[in-house]
């Protein structure tokens, strides 16, 4: 017992014990000039990123969501390297947030996908709040985008809450990406009409609809001049197809205008409008 007190109250130990806490309060010297540094081109880096996202006009939600996660990378690289300089091994921490990372990427790994679905669209603005879209089975107008989830209202006013993977990986359309839309209409008619007749009635009603486009525009190449053919020999009749150009905006209320002033009009001027018949006949 008293050669072991006199080996720890030596000299000799109390030579090591100092220079141990010498070279302690050196690393804990750097390590504290490291941390205000390190803390400091945090911050500068955090700024620097916000106004380069905001300056790409880039959804608020999502460069307050790209800030947090790169301050969380950079604090988490900054105290690894604090605890390296204070002498402490690294590696057990490294494999055991190594671990924990896996395990919560494990346990939310549909959340993460919501997540990295929510970026991608903030990101690439396939739609925006205010766009009529069709996804998932579900048709309505754009109210919100969050980093997990896209809020629908439909045209009933119910709301839809679709998750942003599947818009991300899945099909979607947008029906308010383009300023003009064309309107397509069947309108069939009984056999023996005279179809040009029937073109020059149509073309009429069309002309007299100022929101109906009679002709090319110049920031479209798409958009046509009204057209009207006849597309199908039915089993009841004709069938006439209309196309017509209007702004997105006035898609539907051109449409109910061609259905029902051409159903009126044309019901006025003698042209049969057939349906289907089913013959029976008896044999005795």
């Amino acid at each position: 017992m008293d050669n072991i007190l006199e080996k720890i109250f030596s000299p000799e130990t109390y030579a090591l014990l100092g220079q141990w806490s010498l070279s302690f309060c050196k690393n804990a010297i750097v390590a504290i000039i490291v941390y205000f540094i390190g803390s400091w081109i945090i911050r500068r880096i955090a700024k620097l990123i916000t106004k380069m996202l905001k300056r790409s006009n880039v959804d608020p939600t999502l460069y307050s969501f790209l800030t947090s996660i790169v301050n969380v990378v950079l604090w988490f690289a900054l105290i690894i390297v604090i605890i390296s300089i204070l002498g402490i091994e690294t590696s057990s921490f490294i494999a055991l947030f190594a671990s924990a990372g896996v395990a919560i990427g494990m346990a939310l790994s549909g959340t993460l996908q919501n997540f990295a679905g929510g970026v991608m669209v903030l990101l690439f603005k396939p739609y925006k709040v205010g766009d009529f879209i069709e996804a998932q089975g579900y048709a309505g107008t754009v109210k919100a985008i969050q980093i997990f989830n896209t809020i629908i209202r439909t045209n009933d006013n119910q709301i839809i809450i679709v998750p942003n993977g599947s818009l991300s990986t899945g099909s979607m359309k947008n029906y308010s990406a383009e300023p003009y839309r064309r309107v397509d209409l069947d309108f069939q008619f009984a056999y023996g009409t005279d179809f040009e007749d029937v073109k020059r009635a149509i073309s009429e009603i069309q002309q007299r609809n100022p929101m109906i486009i009679q002709g090319p525009v110049s920031d479209s190449p798409v958009v046509a001049a009204p057209w009207i053919g006849l597309t199908k020999l039915g089993d009841s009749g004709v069938v006439a197809t209309t196309r017509q150009w209007c702004k997105g905006t006035d898609y539907w209320t051109v449409a109910g205008y061609m259905n029902e002033t051409v159903y009126q009009e044309l019901k006025a001027k003698g042209f049969m409008f057939p349906y289907n018949r089913l013959d029976v006949n008896i044999v005795k």
